[in-house]
């Protein structure tokens, strides 16, 4: 079989889940199953993969999907309770107390909030913890999901204190004897070579994602706006531009000075300590509010089924509107009118950020969480394991504060009880849908065992780099996406490609360094489409079958990030050397 007709081959579970998804809109539920079976179809036919081998890597997709569903569950059952205690409207008043603007509110809690929760916890946590959040203070569900899912981007390479870097680089280079011979001629250590890489990460990230807060409410005025216009959200650009880089300033010095493990972290709290009180008193503020139209002209694919459903019943009891606000704000309410105090409506998600920080920053209590982990080494006689931690997985923090939360706000049995219904209700349609599409991620990466073929994913790898030769810096990135795109990982997309991009910068000439920091930062920009990073989002405001209409709305910030991307490096190449 000729290696381009092979290369088509591997290229078929991708085109089946974009195919299926985004061109004919089909839900994940029964998209990702047919996609499941083409994908052991192939690996069993072509690849001559052995049957154990596919069911040790379905039965580790399965334990995945399983962690993920974990950390779905306690966002959602955490905004059920929040929903029941009625704390969600003193929080939707605390945000309109700071601004109003809607597009002002999305940087806030989705850019910078979302931002510090990926810093700290990685896992495509930030999207179950800001969709919600912004569902309700009144943004459509599609909205939130969107936003949520732009800034899954430049906080990603150095999301869970920099595990993207120092697990899925590290694993991809390190021994490797291409890595080792390259390091030994140029006098270097591998750790040292290792932080320079994320120097060079955060550096194309900081200038590209500058721009991510004016892209992210551009795309929500023209998309979610009543004028459907990109310049509501130009309007706003002094705000956005400044947002942005009081996040990636300190997010770029950090990642060239101290190394991987904080910039994401040190970017986004130090981005909410000068953005929130400065946005308070209206610095750089456009004179006009905007808002989304009236709520009842809101079309069917903008509504969560469950989440809106509740908010829109108790809104109407609950809520009354300010003079304040009543001019710009069309007919949605504005001011709670609620006996719970702000900061005891928000101590539940500062209590998740505050976990989630300790327990990947204290050593002794991560330690204590990660010393429970539930190992399946060489299923089937395979060289497949996997392993569950059902203390350290962000899940668990979820489900402690929300027992932290039924205490503190003084919630009744039925309240709990109605709460935690509602929650396992919506799990089973993320249950369907993930529990296929892992599955076929890990049969796709772990097709190149006993046929003497490389696996898939380097199998495109490879014809990408022999059509492109020494146009590839500027196609470095888009690799890293499509890792990105079937793993749902950053980390697993590195440790899939840095090797390749490695080997293949030291083919055409360029400098290994740069085009390995492109692949972390595509990796990254893939998470805006990753199947898994969008079906858990949308799951958590009940937006579940409308995959393909978020997809297609983030290809063009990830298009945006990967142009950008290889500007950059082409750039950066004639900077470094190594």
């Amino acid at each position: 079989m000729s290696f381009g007709i092979l290369a088509l081959l591997a290229l078929l579970p991708i085109i089946s889940v974009f195919g299926l998804i985004v061109l004919f809109k089909w839900p994940a539920t029964r998209a990702m199953p047919i996609a499941y079976f083409i994908t052991c179809f192939l690996a069993f036919s072509v690849w001559k993969v052995p049957f154990s081998q596919l069911a040790a890597a379905s039965i580790d997709g399965l334990l995945t999907a399983a962690s993920i569903l974990y950390i779905i569950l306690g966002a959602i059952l955490l905004l059920n309770l929040q929903q029941e205690s009625g704390a969600i409207f003193s929080i939707r008043k605390s945000m309109f107390l700071i601004s109003p603007d809607r597009r002002v509110q999305a940087i806030i809690i989705a850019f910078l909030f979302g931002s510090f929760i990926e810093g700290s916890a990685g896992f495509g946590t930030p999207a179950a913890v800001a969709a919600p959040l912004l569902v309700a203070i009144g943004f459509p569900a599609m909205a939130a999901v969107m936003v949520s899912l732009i800034i899954q981007s430049t906080c990603v390479s150095f999301g869970a204190v920099g595990t993207p870097i120092l697990i899925g680089v590290n694993a991809g280079l390190s021994g490797q004897v291409e890595v080792v011979n390259y390091l030994s001629a140029h006098n270097l250590d591998f750790a040292p070579y290792l932080n320079s890489i994320g120097g060079k990460v955060a550096i194309i990230h900081g200038i590209t994602g500058t721009l991510i807060p004016i892209i992210l409410v551009i795309m929500m005025t023209r998309f979610f706006g009543q004028k459907r216009s990109w310049k509501e959200g130009l309007s706003i650009l002094p705000f956005a531009l400044f947002a942005g880089l009081c996040f990636t300033v300190p997010y770029t010095l950090t990642g060239v000075f101290l190394g991987p493990e904080f910039p994401s972290l040190v970017g986004s709290l130090l981005g909410l300590l000068i953005v929130v009180p400065l946005a308070k008193i209206g610095f750089l503020m456009p004179r006009k509010v905007w808002d989304f139209p009236a709520k009842k002209t809101w079309p069917q694919d903008w509504i969560g089924q469950e989440i809106e459903e509740r908010h829109d019943s108790q809104s109407e009891k609950n809520w009354g509107q300010s003079p304040k606000t009543k001019k710009n704000q069309g007919d949605s309410p504005q001011i709670l009118k609620s006996e719970m105090s702000i900061f005891k409506a928000w101590l539940p998600y500062i209590l998740v950020a505050l976990l989630l920080l300790f327990s990947r920053l204290w050593p002794l209590l991560k330690n204590a969480l990660a010393s429970v982990s539930i190992k399946w080494t060489n299923i089937f006689q395979t060289s497949i394991s996997t392993s569950f931690q059902p203390f350290y997985l962000p899940g668990f923090l979820f489900l402690v504060v929300t027992v932290m939360t039924i205490l503190i706000q003084k919630m009744s049995k039925k309240q709990v009880k109605k709460a935690a219904y509602r929650s396992f209700r919506m799990l089973l349609g993320p249950a369907i849908a993930l529990g296929f599409a892992v599955p076929m991620v890990k049969v796709f990466i772990n097709s190149g065992v006993s046929g003497g073929l490389d696996k898939m994913p380097v199998v495109l790898a490879s014809a990408a780099a022999v059509l492109l030769g020494q146009g590839w810096t500027a196609f470095a990135a888009v690799i890293g996406a499509m890792g990105a795109f079937v793993a749902g990982s950053n980390t697993f997309s590195n440790m899939m490609f840095s090797l390749f991009q490695f080997v293949t910068a030291l083919k055409i000439g360029a400098v290994p360094g740069v085009i390995v920091a492109l692949q972390a930062v595509g990796g990254a920009a893939g998470n805006m489409i990753c199947v898994h990073n969008v079906v858990a989002a949308s799951a958590v405001v009940g937006l579940l079958g409308r995959e393909g209409l978020i997809i297609r709305k983030t290809l063009i910030p990830m298009t945006y990030y990967l142009i950008m991307a290889a500007i950059i490096g082409i750039v950066i190449l004639q900077i470094f050397r190594v």
